[in-house]
């Protein structure tokens, strides 16, 4: 018979995984493979067949997607032409970006980690190292027009 006086409280580290999109993409893709055993899958990677079912449908919805690759633009140096005075372009003001944590080290000059494009107009896009690749993308994609 139990012995309900006693109260036992097992303690320990809660062993909840955060996988990647990369390691769910793998995962996935191993899964759809066409001798693949959907189970034997789950199993062999530590994931329930309900996560591995979730993380399926999102492939199929798009929801889990690869990042996509960054983009270069080709970028010439020229010599500022002569006479020419450079026409101001107005960029909207960009939001406030939360400033790094007080543990992160400060730039060592003002200019550091910034990037400045001279256009053949003569107009300068300065862009920091903290920018969204996805807003410099559509600003340079929308100059290039």
């Amino acid at each position: 018979m139990p012995d309900w006086s006693r109260v036992e409280i097992v303690t320990g580290r809660e062993r909840r995984r955060r996988w990647s999109d990369a390691e769910k993409l793998r995962i996935v893709a191993e899964a759809e493979e066409p001798e693949a055993c959907f189970s034997h899958v789950a199993r062999r990677n530590e994931v329930s067949r309900g996560l591995l079912w979730n993380w399926r449908a999102q492939v199929r919805r798009g929801e889990l997607r690869p990042e996509p690759p960054a983009v270069f633009v080709p970028v010439r140096v020229m010599d500022a032409p002569t006479g020419a005075t450079p026409a101001p372009v107005a960029f909207a003001p960009a939001p406030p970006v939360p400033r790094e944590p007080p543990h992160a080290p400060e730039p060592r000059h003002p200019g550091a980690g910034l990037i400045e494009v001279e256009l053949p107009d003569g107009s300068k896009l300065r862009v920091g190292a903290d920018v969204n690749l996805a807003a410099l993308r559509r600003v340079v994609s929308a100059l290039r027009r």
